[in-house]
């Protein structure tokens, strides 16, 4: 108990956070802030400071699952924007020797679970992506848009909404991809159909969409059959690893989280064998910075098992010696913080749809799940890269103009 109150003075100083133990005993730190509100957490039971201080991030998620902690004053997402707001990544100690050789060490560990077979891809991805499409239909937008949406005026995003966020990622990536009427497009990892259907309907594009969610493939195929649109939009529930070339174009988003980093070279050589020799590809993952890593417990073994988010070191050395170019590298702070805020609010309005979709313990592994994501972006060390790659060094303009004017044009339809 001691320890645990130890590491708690060290995580709060702003914002005021008080304990209340099983046994009656009552401890407080930090001092009042305007920018936190005052926050309590009750202990239900004696093991919950133990199994905190064993595991942080794990044991206090499996408490809260369980319902052995309770909150007050706030939620879950109240106390991990405390927690993390007063220990951003920024203000952290730069990397030492010994703390290289600790997360070599982790990275070692962590080798076999990253491995990610084609047997094991299909089971991991279904572990989240094939839960009730119920369930994500009341938190994303009706696009289902499951990944970070772009914010041109983040002062605004109020104004601008979710709705109209996803809308501007799905053109702000468009852009890059410099797309001509009836290039054939691979959209791997194409989710529920949204992209590939928004590359067809404002590029006249062929788009092949591929996952290994069979629930995700049932609602794009139906999307574009409802839209008229099967045969120029087709989706596959396929490997990229046994895809068939050629296409112009490549698009993935928000998948390469999943490839694990023993094969990232596979991953870029295939997909360089299926671009046509002045095709173009367009990468968009969750980043770490701060160099490579390791998976956090309770997200490995929660959400997306056998995940992991790459530091861009680590996608650049991916893809050398593959003959691939990058041709252009940008980094989305804060976009991602303000996509997850939305959907946790959300959760949030429809929690008893959810519990009876599924039940109060899950909808608590929900939320933390939310919560944890909006504030590792607002606050910890994670963002999202877009990086593009080209067959040939004159396959792209020389400069970056060409994006903005043909991002311009897509908002403006």
């Amino acid at each position: 108990m001691k320890l645990f109150e130890l590491v708690l003075k060290r995580l709060v100083s702003r914002g005021r956070l008080t304990v209340y133990y099983a046994n009656g005993k009552t401890i407080t730190v930090g001092q009042p802030d305007p920018a936190f509100p005052d926050l309590a957490l009750r202990f239900k039971d004696g093991r919950v400071p133990f199994d905190i201080v064993k595991d942080p991030r794990l044991g206090m998620a499996e408490a809260w699952i369980d319902g052995r902690v309770a909150i007050e004053g706030g939620g879950i997402m109240e106390f991990l924007s405390m927690i993390r707001a007063n220990n951003p990544w920024e203000q952290g100690k730069s990397i030492e020797t010994k703390n290289l050789l600790k997360r070599s060490v982790g990275s070692v560990r962590q080798k076999l679970w990253r491995a990610n077979h084609k047997a094991r891809s299909k089971a991991n991805v279904a572990h989240h992506y094939d839960l009730s499409g119920a369930l994500y239909a009341l938190f994303l937008d009706r696009d289902r848009q499951y990944s970070c949406a772009y914010y041109p005026d983040a002062d605004n995003e109020a104004g601008i909404g979710l709705e109209q966020a996803q809308e501007d990622k799905k053109a702000h990536i468009a852009a890059k991809l410099h797309l001509k009427s009836g290039m054939k497009i691979l959209d791997i990892g194409c989710g529920w159909g949204g992209m590939a259907l928004y590359l067809h309907r404002t590029c006249g594009v062929d788009v092949t969409g591929i996952t290994l969610s069979e629930e995700q493939l049932k609602v794009a195929r139906q999307r574009a059959a409802d839209a008229g649109v099967a045969d120029h939009v087709r989706f596959e529930l396929i490997d990229y690893r046994d895809m068939k070339g050629p296409f112009d174009r490549i698009v993935s988003v928000g998948m390469f989280e999943h490839v694990g980093t023993a094969h990232f070279r596979t991953f870029f050589d295939t997909c360089r064998n299926l671009l046509t020799p002045d095709g173009v590809m367009l990468v968009h993952t969750i980043g770490r910075m701060g160099g490579p890593g390791v998976t956090d417990a309770f997200t490995q073994k929660y959400i997306f098992p056998g995940g992991y988010i790459p530091a861009l070191s680590e996608m650049i050395a991916g893809s050398e010696g593959t003959r691939l170019m990058v041709t252009d590298v940008e980094v989305l702070r804060i976009h991602y913080g303000l996509t997850i805020r939305e959907w946790y609010r959300r959760t949030m309005a429809h929690k008893a749809d959810i519990v009876a979709l599924y039940d109060e313990r899950f909808f608590r592994l929900w939320t933390f799940y939310l919560a944890g994501a909006a504030t590792v972006f607002e606050h910890g060390g994670m963002v999202n890269f877009q990086v593009q790659y080209s067959r040939d060094r004159r396959a792209l303009p020389i400069t970056r103009d060409y994006m903005q004017e043909a991002e311009a044009a897509l908002r403006g339809r």
